[in-house]
């Protein structure tokens, strides 16, 4: 999830489907950043919608409650994958649908789905019906079964790019980055380990969103908290 524009205003998306959609407060994954941060007091976005607020005040920057089968962490990736193009709170409404979809995403069910799931995926109105996010997905969970029968840890994985903590926090959205050499190296990682649609845009908004890096800004009410 990236941070919003300067008015926090989005112009209509479509996803591949032709569902046309609208939000607000939220910019197309990728865009530049505005310079100017919001008024003191107000939260780095979300304000005006209760499941935004709520995902800004209580998930966004916050490590996941862990689970066995990292299940947490594969919904994650796999949201911001599917944001790219969109904006976020357009995910963020179809969440629920999301879980239902992919079957909470949890990672042994997901890896086994084939051709009939993806074309029934492709027919669900409630989420985002594009087929290379909807395989990636698939395939990131394979991914991620693999990985646990080597042994490994997604979160291990995540946690070897953790930057060093900000000297300060950011002021306005320009000094909000959309990647860093960290992500970059992420990205890198992840492909190597077989995991798909996880470029370094898409790897730093999942830094961000599991606590990796606080990109709250300095008036933010969170930091504050």
């Amino acid at each position: 999830m990236t941070a919003q524009t300067t008015d926090g205003t989005i112009p209509p998306v479509t996803d591949v489907a032709g569902d046309l959609e609208s939000a607000a407060g939220e910019p197309v994954a990728g865009e530049p950043l505005a310079d100017a941060a919001p008024p003191a007091g107000r939260r780095c976005f979300g304000d005006g919608d209760p499941v935004y607020e709520r995902y800004h005040d209580t998930e966004w920057g916050v490590r996941p409650e862990p689970t066995v089968d990292e299940r947490e962490l594969l919904e994650r990736l796999a949201l911001e994958g599917f944001q790219s193009g969109l904006a976020w709170i357009i995910v963020l409404r179809k969440r629920e649908a999301f879980r239902a979809a992919f079957a909470d995403f949890a990672p042994d069910v997901v890896a086994g789905f084939g051709p009939d799931d993806v074309e029934r995926l492709l027919a669900d109105p409630g989420i985002v019906r594009n087929r290379r996010k909807i395989e990636a997905t698939i395939r990131n969970a394979q991914a991620l079964v693999a990985l646990h029968a080597e042994g490994g840890r997604l979160w291990d994985v995540l946690e070897r790019y953790r930057p060093e903590p900000r000297a300060t926090p950011p002021a306005s959205y320009a000094e909000v980055p959309t990647d860093t050499p960290e992500s970059i190296a992420l990205a890198k990682e992840l492909k190597r380990l077989g995991f798909t649609f996880v470029g370094p845009v898409t790897t730093y908004a999942t830094m961000q969103a599991v606590g990796l890096v606080d990109d709250h800004l300095a008036t933010c009410p969170v930091r504050a908290a």
